[in-house]
């Protein structure tokens, strides 16, 4: 059911900072129920190695994963704002709108933007 699916986090990336993200889809294998999450962190130097850390832990879960897409995030927490921009070379740039959906979500009380510049 809804379980498992419910325990992976829409959105995890570092509490401050501006560091590369990626927005990956998750699929049940021949399902019809997908869900986008976003996952972003300074210790990435490159956009795929968020993604090779995720996904297996997402396909012990039983998910298939695709990215589809990346960028940067700005995230400045002392004056609760995120700005979302950039592109990922590899994978090409998230929808960034997307992106702040689901930011918004989670940090509700956030000015949440993003833009095609990129810096």
């Amino acid at each position: 059911g809804g379980s498992a699916m419910a325990a992976v986090r829409d959105v995890e990336i570092d509490p401050e900072g501006t560091f590369k993200y990626i927005l990956v889809r998750l699929q049940r294998p021949g399902g019809a129920e997908q869900r986008h999450i976003v996952r972003g962190t300074k210790a990435a130097e490159f956009h795929n190695h968020i993604f090779e850390k995720l996904n297996p832990e997402m396909e012990k879960l039983g998910y298939e994963c695709k990215c589809i897409g990346g960028g940067k995030i700005d995230h400045n927490n002392k004056d609760k704002k995120i700005r979302v921009f950039g592109l990922s070379t590899g994978y090409g740039k998230a929808d960034h709108s997307v992106t702040v959906d689901i930011l918004k979500k989670v940090y509700t009380d956030y000015e949440i933007t993003w833009s095609d510049d990129k810096k």
